[in-house]
């Protein structure tokens, strides 16, 4: 018998694209199926990206870069930063990444082991408990509520933490609700943070250019009290809908970038280098292409948002940024997990049960609407049906 690594067992998966594939199987075998479950903008990379990419290659970029990435890149990395947020941060605080979850994984791995606490929004993304698991730390969730129109309590995140928390997660705008955390919520987490000195903080921004209704993201680079013990994930996925090209960046502070570029040599060596010149050319070329999908998302996002609120036994408040929504369908009598399989076999629609992102998912489903209108409403159309004439057993 081979023997395995012990913590395995342990490890989880992101239920998301377990839904794909079997999506997928189904349209293999005939059936119309519109997917409405995996986070992944429907749109094309813009061309002038694609081009530089190409041109890159052409042009002989076909080796080794640095661990840490290009430096042109890490340049406009912190130029973008400095641009959108007034915040000044060195390329030398700046590492590319092959896409947001290498981040997550090093952050946890850093702080991670048996007797330490990890905190992490629930509901949340997945992959952010499997990895706390995996190092044999304790997962400690918090709430992430309906009522606060799904921000992060301050109050109730300071409460949570102990002597033995290490590293507390955060994410705004959210997957999966689409909760946008307002300023005053992030000032107060910050300003309790203060009396916890040991413990660092990730803050998942991956969502950051979609805010709606004249919300503004705060990014918590702006705190300096916390600058020294706080670790940035974005990228390029979602803004530039560039998810296969599998590119991200983090911000470190100086005493985990050596840390965090050592990790970098053993687990991948370096991003692929036309990749980063594709980014490149994201960040500092034309940005209309990104503008005209996150103003589609918006449309889609009320769209969607009305249509739910119609379907029996459904709410679901207006998510203020990313491009998912979080309905409740506590009021259906299913249960969420069940329902999101039953639509997906029988009514040809795609969703994502809620418990798939923690405990308190349970009575929500996640539906990306990063998809056509036209695909939006047929599937609104086929669960209306759907809920009308099936019970759940």
């Amino acid at each position: 018998m081979l023997q395995t690594i012990t913590g395995f067992d342990r490890i989880g998966e992101e239920n998301a694209f377990a839904v794909l594939a079997r999506a997928t199987a189904l349209m293999a075998q005939g059936k119309d199926i519109i997917n409405l479950g995996i986070g992944q903008p429907d749109f094309r990379t813009p061309e002038h990206i694609v081009e530089a990419a190409i041109k890159a290659l052409r042009d002989g970029h076909h080796g080794y870069t640095a661990a840490n990435g290009i430096l042109p890149l890490r340049e406009a990395v912190a130029a973008d930063l400095h641009k959108r947020y007034n915040v000044t941060v060195s390329p030398e605080e700046v590492m590319i990444m092959p896409g947001g979850k290498p981040t997550m994984f090093m952050s946890i791995l850093m702080f991670g082991a048996p007797g330490v606490d990890i905190m992490y929004p629930d509901p949340g993304f997945p992959i952010y408990r499997s990895m706390i698991e995996f190092t044999g730390a304790r997962p400690v969730p918090i709430p992430i509520r309906e009522e606060n129109g799904f921000a992060f309590s301050a109050e109730e995140t300071l409460r949570l933490i102990t002597p033995q928390t290490r590293l507390i997660i955060v994410n705004s705008p959210a997957n999966p609700t689409g909760g946008v955390t307002p300023k005053a919520e992030v000032d107060k987490l910050v300003a309790g943070l203060e009396k916890w000195p040991n413990v660092a903080i990730m803050s998942d921004e991956i969502y950051d250019h979609m805010v709606y209704d004249g919300e503004q993201h705060v990014c918590l680079l702006s705190y300096p009290s916390i600058r020294d013990r706080l670790i940035i994930l974005n990228g390029w996925s979602k803004t530039y809908a560039m998810t296969g090209w599998r590119l991200g960046y983090a911000i470190w502070p100086g005493k985990l970038y050596d840390m965090a570029r050592k990790l970098a040599v053993n687990l991948h060596s370096c991003v692929n280098a036309s990749a980063q010149y594709a980014g490149l050319a994201a960040l500092t070329g034309p940005q209309d292409a990104a503008n005209m999908m996150i103003a589609e998302f918006d449309k889609r996002r009320k769209i969607v948002t009305d249509g739910l609120n119609k379907l029996p036994g459904v709410s679901c408040i207006v998510p203020k940024g990313a491009f998912y929504a979080f309905p409740n369908v506590s009021k259906t009598g299913w249960k969420a997990k069940p329902l999101a399989n039953a639509l997906l076999d029988e009514a040809g629609v795609a969703i994502i049960g809620g418990p798939d992102f923690g405990i308190l998912g349970e009575g929500y489903v996640r539906l990306s609407y990063a998809n056509s209108t036209e695909n939006i409403l047929k599937a609104l159309g086929r669960m209306d049906e759907f809920l009308k004439t099936k019970k759940p057993a």
